[in-house]
């Protein structure tokens, strides 16, 4: 059985996936996602998602890798897109989406295997 940080690192690399799928279905098109609500809220909720989860991992955890990942802006963009969808720039949806959650996929990977 998984420990409860592992387990939520799981589930955080599951919406990771969700994304990357999403992202895939517009052909990683800045344009295609400009114009696909479906799509955009999708990755939304998969990133509010995944705030949730990074404050449900240890304090423990989130100290020993605060050098490999930016928990606190994690959480800082689930606050953005909690609180401010409707004023939430897509770009800034797209960069996170893009950039930032490929890294956070890879380091949940890596921290999951044995």
């Amino acid at each position: 059985m998984l420990s409860p940080d592992h387990q939520c690192l799981s589930r955080i690399r599951d919406y990771c996936t969700v994304i990357a799928n999403s992202l895939s279905s517009v052909d990683n098109s800045f344009d295609l996602f400009s114009n696909n609500i479906d799509i955009q809220q999708s990755i939304a909720f998969s990133i509010l998602q995944i705030g949730e989860l990074v404050s449900r991992l240890s304090a423990e955890f989130r100290n020993s890798t605060a050098d490999q990942i930016s928990w606190p802006k994690i959480r800082g963009m689930r606050n953005i897109v909690a609180h401010n969808y409707g004023s939430i720039q897509l770009d800034t949806l797209w960069n996170t989406a893009m950039k930032d959650i490929p890294a956070l996929k890879e380091f949940c990977q890596s921290q999951l295997e044995p």
